[in-house]
């Protein structure tokens, strides 16, 4: 191939790459998937206005939320002196936690591997960030 001919294909591959959407989570956190995702936690967990504590506690309005502060579930110690030491579930608290929960709380009743990808974590959270503490969407 000549130069010319190998140089006009080399600026067509990089003009097609620059028409190439980006990666669904460049634009953000992407809240469907979170949901889909939520569904491996629903085992434990709920949210929404008909959530109750199961196994794990109800997540209505955790973001924000102290851990290990839900009068009416009965949390390990653990999760309790997490709380007491200051952890507030924020999206960056919520994505250490999420990755390795009984590496961020040692003793956590909670038995789950975690979510190693970045990404699927902030989804999950965006998920997670749209329900108040009553269980209503956020506008």
């Amino acid at each position: 191939m000549c130069a010319s001919r190998m140089a006009l294909a080399l600026g067509f591959l990089f003009a097609l790459q620059a028409f190439t959407p980006a990666p669904a989570h460049a634009a953000g956190p992407d809240v469907a998937y979170g949901e889909e995702l939520f569904r491996k936690c629903r085992q434990c967990h709920t949210i929404g206005t008909a959530a109750r504590h199961g196994t794990g506690p109800a997540l209505n309005g955790i973001i924000g939320m102290k851990a290990g502060s839900q009068t009416a579930y009965r949390y390990s110690p653990a999760m309790k002196r997490a709380g007491a030491s200051g952890v507030i579930w924020t999206a960056k608290t919520l994505q250490r936690y999420l990755k390795a929960p009984a590496a961020m709380v040692r003793g956590t009743k909670m038995r789950f591997a975690g979510l190693k990808d970045e990404a699927d974590r902030a989804d999950l959270i965006a998920y997670l960030a749209r329900f108040d503490a009553k269980g209503q969407v956020r506008k």
